[in-house]
């Protein structure tokens, strides 16, 4: 496929529970791996264009957790923070940007009620309000998608593409895409996923789940990512971000 010639941002995801960061395959069977703050200033370091933390417990407990690490975080690291999690309310959002963070990703509290998404857009601007969607591909309708919630537990019933389309026009301006089918198993990303999304909706994308290697961003990219939120690859160090940024610039993609 032809170059792109935009320049695409390099986030790392840290998916939290409790204070631990860790990492799971499809959401699920999570491995402890250590302090998030230490890894977030290590990726700041390195050189990452923005951090997401995810407290992917939150929505059982009703709550985000990640205060105090988004607090301990900004004092080392000045690039973006975005925080996904048990975000319900604009309440709750101002909370979380008190402590710091930069813009918010919120996925179930917006499927239950889409009314959200507009109230935190109105509130804060809609560079702050970020549609985090969990995709998995239909099981009835073949080449579809459907949005889950409850970190990739629940049907919400959405096809992903009119949800990401309804969302923006309630004034998410971004997307958080994030594959559960392809998450944690670095073998690629759901390019077909990625080519639908950002075809439908003219707000940036970050793009996620499957990256095993910067050739798997690099095709993200020219399948039209604005960004891509990696994990494993970095937690597990295959690749630290200025290995990343090389090799995806050497094939044909500019980044940050």
């Amino acid at each position: 496929m032809a170059t792109t010639n935009k320049k695409i941002r390099l986030v790392a995801r840290l998916d939290v529970k409790d204070d631990h960061l860790v990492k799971g395959i499809q959401l699920e069977g999570l491995r402890k791996l250590g302090d998030p703050n230490g890894f977030a200033k290590e990726y700041y370091e390195q050189g990452i264009d923005e951090l997401l933390y995810v407290d992917i417990v939150a929505s059982l407990y009703n709550r985000n957790n990640l205060s105090g690490i988004v607090r301990k975080t900004v004092e080392d690291v000045y690039i973006p923070v975005c925080v996904g999690g048990g975000l319900r309310s604009t309440e709750d959002v101002r909370h979380i940007l008190s402590m710091g963070a930069d813009k918010v990703a919120v996925n179930t509290a917006a499927i239950k009620r889409p009314a959200l998404i507009t109230e935190i857009a109105n509130a804060f601007g809609s560079q702050c309000m970020v549609l985090s969607i969990q995709a998995k591909k239909s099981r009835t309708q073949p080449g579809k998608w459907e949005a889950y919630y409850d970190n990739g537990r629940a049907h919400s019933g959405y096809d992903v593409v009119e949800w990401a389309k309804r969302g923006v026009a309630l004034g998410a301006g971004e997307i958080l895409l994030m594959s559960v089918d392809c998450e944690g198993l670095q073998r690629g990303m759901d390019l077909d996923l990625i080519r639908a999304v950002t075809g439908a909706v003219n707000v940036p994308v970050i793009c996620g789940g499957g990256v095993g290697c910067a050739e798997d961003i690099v095709d993200a990219a020219n399948a039209g990512a604005d960004a891509v939120a990696t994990a494993a690859v970095l937690h597990y160090k295959k690749a630290a971000v200025p290995e990343l940024k090389a090799a995806i610039r050497s094939g044909g993609v500019e980044v940050r």
